[in-house]
């Protein structure tokens, strides 16, 4: 069985937190976003990024504002609204109750 498929199902699966948590810190242009994912190993294309943020977006999550840039045209920076700041703290509670169940698993078995 081939371990790339299932590796990809799980990073797909936590990369709507990942962004949140990039988010978190500041507002980025998804340039920005992708290269902190990247940087992360989370490999992400913008094909990706950018129907994942939409959706973020019209959830109520994310929101965005329009930057002139020195190279070019304007960039549009994503920043976390207080509803995605709520949302945020309940998925890294998730996360971490989620980290200590595979760990006892792992635990349990080892």
């Amino acid at each position: 069985m081939k371990t790339e498929n299932t590796k990809a199902q799980m990073r797909k699966g936590v990369l709507e937190y990942c962004i949140l948590l990039v988010l978190n810190s500041e507002p980025l242009y998804a340039i920005n976003i992708i290269k902190d994912l990247k940087d992360a190993k989370m490999i992400v294309v913008e094909g990706t990024l950018y129907p994942l943020l939409t959706r973020l977006k019209n959830d109520g999550l994310l929101s965005y504002r329009w930057e002139e840039s020195t190279q070019g045209p304007p960039r549009k920076y994503y920043e976390l609204t207080e509803n995605g700041k709520s949302f945020l703290n309940e998925l890294e509670i998730s996360w971490s109750d989620l980290v200590k169940a595979v760990n006892t698993v792992k635990k349990n078995r080892a």
